[in-house]
């Protein structure tokens, strides 16, 4: 390379690491050289030169019974953070672990440059130490804060409001819910919707109407029997994720409950199957892709920007009316 283009290795390395003191000419000429050589600069090498691995650790708690990267929403969020985070230079590395903690010496032993968590407990003992490190952190559905840290997330309160409003406006009154795990920021804050809009318009929330699910069908499923179980069944139920709705809509099958003449049913995030389902589902639209997109360019800025924080970011989410929910008889 360096004799190709008549320059020294130093100047070379110069050239590949963005110093400003290398005359327009002579970087031409070592560009040129390295697209003829099909050549490209070292990552090992230019972590020691630049301080900066362009490495990005994806921190994925995969869970003990149900691993989380084989989730929908995990999947697309991945998706979307891998394109956000290329398009910005970076590559990403998967730290994705059935223990929880860790994190800080993995962050450390590969030197990345930043991390994205979820899928991570809030009251991991871990988490205190990263934002001790002051290492760029981007938080997804879980509200962590410091002095290079952040979190984004979807408006899962505003999206369940939305889910209980369509489901009175259809004319039910028997109004309950599946939760997902409330000890998790959209599992909580789904429940906290549903609670908030149920209240506002003035209707009884029983607590056999609140039945827990962990955001997969075969929870949904096991709700959903429980609440065709009582002595007065809901006529609509809204599900704090689509799998506890597919699941919820077997359950009702099964019990030869018809969706939607005998039950509405309305999930949470209009994964890739809703609208393939029979009856096609009824649900809130969280932009999966974009929270992904918006963590990278977040990270991005906790990296360049050291002393600049990030401000946490709430995606909007719609709702997408399909077959699964109709006025009551």
């Amino acid at each position: 390379m360096a004799r190709l283009s008549g320059v020294s290795v130093a100047t070379v390395s110069r050239v590949f690491n963005g110093y400003s003191d290398v005359h327009p000419a002579t970087r031409e000429r070592v560009l040129a050289a390295a697209g003829e050589l099909d050549y490209a600069p070292s990552a090992a090498a230019r972590t020691l030169v630049g301080r900066r691995s362009q490495l990005v650790g994806v921190v994925l708690f995969t869970g003990y019974e149900h691993p989380d990267i084989e989730h929908p929403f995990f999947q697309d969020v991945l998706v979307g953070l891998k394109h956000g985070i290329g398009e910005l230079g970076y590559d990403l590395l998967l730290f994705a672990t059935e223990q929880p903690g860790a994190y800080l010496r993995r962050a450390r032993h590969h030197r990345v440059d930043g991390i994205v968590l979820w899928g991570v407990d809030r009251a991991d003992p871990e988490l205190p130490k990263l934002l001790e490190a002051r290492i760029p952190t981007v938080a997804v559905d879980l509200e962590l804060v410091g002095p290079r840290a952040t979190w984004v997330s979807s408006d899962s309160v505003g999206g369940a409001r939305l889910a209980v409003r369509h489901l009175y406006s259809l004319g039910h009154t028997r109004i309950a819910t599946i939760t997902g795990l409330v000890g998790t920021k959209p599992g909580g804050e789904r429940l906290e919707g549903y609670r908030h809009e149920m209240e506002s318009i003035g209707l009884a929330t029983p607590q056999a109407y609140e039945q827990p699910g962990d955001f997969y069908a075969e929870s949904g499923a096991a709700a959903m029997r429980a609440l065709l179980a009582l002595p007065e069944p809901p006529t609509a139920v809204f599900a704090a994720s689509d799998e506890m709705a597919i699941g919820a809509i077997r359950a009702a099958a099964a019990a030869e409950v018809r969706v939607p003449d005998g039950i509405s049913i309305v999930g949470f995030d209009d994964s890739r199957v809703a609208a393939l389902l029979s009856p096609p589902l009824t649900t809130v639209r969280q932009d999966r892709t974009g929270l992904g997109i918006a963590a990278a360019q977040a990270l991005a800025v906790a990296i360049e920007q050291p002393d600049e924080a990030p401000a946490p970011n709430v995606l909007p989410v719609e709702l997408v009316v399909r077959g699964s929910s109709a006025r009551r008889p």
